[in-house]
């Protein structure tokens, strides 16, 4: 299978996972640094954004690794919690800014595509404590004159701005599931920190192109697809409808049709977690759709009706119209018990070709995290990740599939560069193409997977589907 020419090969990361706080201002601290400072002992080995790969310092090295490999684009973010020293006055750090200047500048030298977030959970701290974050209008505002800085700055050479890596992800852990600190659970700040989300999408995308500038504003979106257990049982497929909704919808369709469901809004009514709107705000969503999507997608989730009836009492949440279900048979990555369907690549792809109106999207992110690499290491030194090989092929494979017949999909970025930080999970599971070595002073090593890409990009050929048959999951 030939990889089309215009089909851009490259990879992912954040700034607070990359970075480290070299460097870092008294009083920059992002949610993350907060969260982390106060509940440390829930990152595995108590490893988090203090060090993290030290981007901060290395990025040339590893800029030079991915012109090795030769990567055509690099998503990114730019730290929000750092890039001002004063966040109501909007007073620009200029030393991070310059930071951000120098990474741009040397990913364009080296023939690599900047791709830009201006947020990856790195929301100001000091926004939360004065305004409750996301749940603010006044958030909105400050958001929209931060991403006007960054046009004006780096709009010249960034085209493809991105205001926000998976939006509904921080209010959903720490307002809906209550698993993340501060464990806030409260429904309703819930929704209105998705709904200013989108009002500030809106709001950036009108302020790009009112200084018409030459490139594209888009959001990337954790797609959580959902199949129901039995496809031909009705119940289980409202399940699946409902997961849908409430996971993706909410974003998606304000952003891409300019309006939510009707069928949303009513459940949200019936639920009583309707957000709070000003009677302008429906013409500037509508206005200002935005170019592109970028859509992370790692596992399928599977659901059936629900078992129980939900406790009348309980707080909302989206689960008292599904059950989940765990698929007999199915392969999965047993170091982080996420199925592996690779299919639901093409099944995306048909999503958004025929409900979306082949609206220009890509994946952002997809990728295998492994824990104890080190065991799969050679007498060479290098790690031998067949498995991360063979996962990428097959989702490829029904990408790739799906671009043949014509679906709109403009590239592929693997999750991640690096070995880098996540959310608790730390550096528990590997997922780059190159290795960070934490005992020897985060040395950067090429595994296997980083040659085959290479390769990859540079012969642009996927083997015959038959190989896949063969493909072996650690």
């Amino acid at each position: 299978m030939q990889i089309p020419e215009q089909f851009q090969l490259g990879a992912a990361s954040s700034a607070w996972q990359t970075e480290g706080w070299k460097g870092k201002k008294p009083g920059q601290d992002s949610y993350l640094d907060d969260w982390y400072k106060n509940e440390y002992f829930v990152w595995h080995n108590g490893k988090g954004p203090d060090v993290a790969t030290d981007f901060m310092t290395r990025y040339q090295e590893d800029i030079d690794l991915m012109k090795e490999i030769g990567l055509k684009t690099y998503r990114t973010s730019i730290n929000w919690g750092r890039f001002f020293t004063d966040y109501e006055k909007l007073t620009v750090d200029e030393d991070y800014a310059q930071h951000i200047d120098d990474v741009i500048n040397a990913l364009l030298a080296a023939g690599i595509k900047p791709m830009i977030a201006m947020e990856h959970y790195e929301v100001p701290q000091f926004l939360q404590d004065k305004f409750g974050g996301w749940n603010s209008r006044e958030v909105v505002r400050l958001f929209v004159e931060y991403a006007r800085i960054l046009f004006k700055r780096y709009g010249d050479r960034v085209c493809d701005w991105f205001t926000f890596n998976e939006p509904i992800v921080p209010q959903t852990r720490i307002h809906l599931d209550g698993v993340r600190y501060p464990h806030d659970l409260n429904p309703q700040k819930w929704m209105q920190c998705n709904y200013h989300k989108v009002l500030a999408i809106a709001l950036v995308v009108k302020a790009y192109r009112d200084m018409e500038l030459p490139g594209r504003v888009g959001i990337i979106h954790n797609w959580e697809f959902a199949y129901p257990r039995a496809a031909g049982y009705q119940p289980d497929v409202d399940a699946a409808h409902a997961y849908d909704l409430f996971h993706n919808r909410l974003f998606v369709d304000p952003l891409l049709k300019g309006h939510y469901s009707h069928e949303l809004l009513t459940l949200l009514d019936h639920n009583d977690i309707q957000f709070k709107a000003e009677p302008q705000d429906d013409g500037i969503i509508a206005a200002n759709t935005i170019d592109v999507i970028g859509l992370n997608l790692y596992f399928p989730a599977r659901v059936r009706e629900p078992e129980h009836l939900w406790n009348p009492q309980a707080a909302f949440n989206p689960r008292k119209y599904y059950d989940d279900f765990v698929l007999p048979g199915r392969k999965f990555n047993a170091s982080r018990g996420w199925e592996i369907y690779p299919p639901m690549m093409y099944d995306l792809a048909m999503i958004m070709k025929h409900e979306y109106n082949n609206f220009p999207w890509f994946i952002s992110e997809n990728g295998m995290g492994i824990e104890n690499e080190a065991q799969f290491r050679d007498d060479s030194g290098m790690i031998n990740d067949d498995y991360r090989i063979n996962f990428i092929q097959e989702h490829l494979h029904w990408l790739i599939k799906a671009v043949n017949e014509g679906a709109n999909c403009e590239g592929y970025m693997l999750w991640a560069f690096t070995d880098c930080v996540s959310p608790m999970n730390a550096f528990k599971n590997r997922y780059g193409l190159v290795e960070i070595d934490l005992e020897h002073n985060l040395a950067r090593r090429m595994k296997r997977s980083g040659l085959w890409y290479r390769d990859l990009i540079k012969n642009r050929t996927l083997p015959d589907t038959t190989a896949f048959a063969k493909g072996v999951y650690a």
